[in-house]
């Protein structure tokens, strides 16, 4: 049995991951922590991790930027696993995130998807076979219109997994708007959409000579980064300190 503590329980991701949790026989989630506590929770929720004392096996959290900090220093200092999966993080936070990986087991991924971290093994594949044949590669996402970041971390992630593939040889370009220049080839094209109530799209284009490689990624609900999350829950309680992602979940190495 995996017993959970749900940092941002009463967000939304926090509230589909406890949804799924009650159906699992394997996981179950002791307390939640949420500085809102209006909802009706089946687990006592506390306001900061520092304020929760219950015995648990790991950390899920989908909270915020701004929380993450305090939640990391408490899992260190009570020696917990956390399955990080806040984006929008700045490099101090994710420093700190490194730093903290020295004493307990931290999985972070962009997207805690399976099929997006299948996606990109198909894409260090399909790099390696047509970076070299002359193919451009452009990466086009599309979120919801509450969506605060763009790009999305998803989208740079796949293209930091192409990138990797082809020996780092791409610069990302966000907007072609002022660039009066034709395409070149170390470009790597970024593009965002954000509109209605998309859960998150993301398409991957090799344009080459008279032909044209299409992949794409369709969520049609947040219930697949849940799925992902309570997975890597399952995988990371077990581990040693260090740094992990959904690779190492998925066996996919």
């Amino acid at each position: 049995m995996t017993r959970i503590i749900m940092h941002g329980c009463n967000g939304h991701m926090g509230r589909v991951i406890s949804d799924l949790v009650e159906k699992d026989e394997n996981a179950t989630i002791v307390a939640g922590v949420d500085v809102f506590n209006n909802k009706a929770n089946s687990y006592t929720v506390y306001k900061t991790m520092k304020d929760c004392n219950v015995d648990a096996d790991v950390i899920i959290d989908f909270s915020n930027a701004s929380a993450v900090d305090g939640m990391i220093e408490a899992a260190v200092e009570k020696k917990l696993p956390v399955v990080l999966c806040t984006t929008g993080l700045s490099d101090e936070q994710l420093a700190k995130v490194n730093e903290a990986s020295k004493q307990i087991p931290i999985l972070r991924s962009a997207n805690m998807s399976i099929g997006i971290n299948a996606l990109m093994k198909i894409l260090n594949l399909a790099t390696k076979l047509l970076a070299d044949e002359g193919y451009d590669i452009e990466i086009i996402e599309k979120h919801h219109n509450l969506k605060l970041d763009a790009p999305s971390g998803t989208a740079l992630a796949l293209a930091d997994c192409i990138n990797d593939a082809a020996d780092n040889r791409y610069d990302y370009i966000y907007d072609r708007h002022d660039r009066r220049q034709k395409r070149d080839k170390k470009e790597l094209g970024i593009s965002a959409m954000r509109g209605g109530t998309i859960v998150g799209e993301h398409e991957i284009f090799y344009a080459g000579t008279d032909e044209v490689i299409e992949i794409k990624h369709t969520a049609y609900s947040k219930a697949v980064f849940a799925k992902g999350s309570i997975a890597a829950a399952h995988f990371l309680k077990d581990q040693k300190p260090g740094m992990y992602d959904m690779s190492d979940v998925l066996d996919l190495d």
